[in-house]
């Protein structure tokens, strides 16, 4: 089943995915549904100091948003937020420095923003795809950490802020896994990185459902960037960016969905958990891949981080 899955993705990748697919998609967008004036509205992304979080942040600065860009590094965060400021001549535009692998960061950092700020929407972009089993100081995985954990405990906290939109950008790979709730933190067997990262993917994608479903005065998005051609893809996937080069969709592509989610009336209409791509919710499985996990393995999913969230408060 896992060739099935591998080999029905990466052939619907190539048609979908790819530049390409994007241009073919881009065809049907409502050009006039990114018209909007932000000012007035504050959005928070993480991960947000290149790749696919900066190109998201400079349109929403380009609008007269408020930015709260958190990163982890604060060098190129606070390079990034120049660039956006001097390209949007928007000034509000903040770094705040945060790493999502850590757990009494992340609540830290929740605990005071929810203090002194006002959030409309919030993207979740961070992430991170390790090739190595490695711990993080609190002795967690660090793909589950920052990929999974770390949003769990921000929703967590900025649930009673966030007054508009929450959006994770996940990703396409998901596709090719069935939630293992057993192992969440990949201790048993050989481990792959890849494959790490879209379980990851998988456990977001069934987050948002559930949080849509409890949580109905937010609108709760997930969504695929396509393959784009991000610094996280040329150093985490190599070999898969080489071959793929001139395939891949720009930073801006790749950001597109996400900003037509955080911004437009139009995605606003749209029911909320749902898994977008190119600005059309999609399947979140594939045709015959048996991924689907039961209501039994999502509660264990949900009830395991509330534990593991809770344990690491200040």
């Amino acid at each position: 089943m896992s060739f099935y899955r591998n080999a029905i993705w990466f052939m619907k990748g190539l048609q979908e995915y790819t530049k390409s697919g994007y241009e073919a998609a881009a065809k049907n967008f409502a050009r006039a549904d990114l018209d909007v004036i932000l000012t007035g509205r504050s959005f928070m992304i993480t991960g947000a100091n290149s790749g696919i979080g900066k190109a998201v942040a400079q349109e929403i600065a380009n609008r007269g948003g408020t930015v709260h860009l958190v990163c982890r590094n604060e060098g190129r965060a606070h390079a990034a937020k120049e660039e956006i400021v001097d390209r949007s001549k928007n000034q509000n535009v903040h770094v705040h420095i945060v790493d999502m692998s850590s757990a009494r960061q992340v609540w830290e950092f929740a605990l005071s923003f929810t203090q002194n700020n006002d959030l409309n929407v919030l993207i979740n972009n961070a992430g991170c795809m390790v090739n190595q089993r490695e711990l993080t100081e609190e002795g967690l995985e660090k793909n589950f950490a920052t990929n999974t954990l770390g949003e769990k405990k921000r929703i967590l906290l900025l649930i009673p802020l966030i007054f508009y939109y929450r959006i994770t950008v996940s990703s396409g790979g998901m596709l090719t896994q069935k939630l293992n709730v057993d192992d969440l933190q990949f201790e048993k067997g050989t481990f792959d990185g890849t494959m790490a990262y879209a379980q990851n993917k998988r456990q977001q994608v069934i987050l948002t459902e559930r949080w849509a479903s409890h949580h109905k005065e937010i609108h709760f998005s997930s969504m695929h960037p396509g393959w784009a051609d991000t610094p996280a893809v040329q150093s985490s996937m190599p070999s898969f960016h080489a071959k793929m080069q001139t395939r891949l969709r720009t930073e801006a592509m790749g950001a597109d969905t996400v900003v037509w989610l955080a911004v437009s009336a139009a995605a606003a209409k749209q029911p909320s958990g749902l898994f977008f791509q190119d600005r059309k919710a999609v399947a979140t499985h594939l045709p015959l891949a048996l991924s689907r996990s039961t209501p039994q393995e999502d509660d264990k999913l949900l009830s395991t981080l509330e534990e593991l969230a809770l344990k690491f408060k200040p």
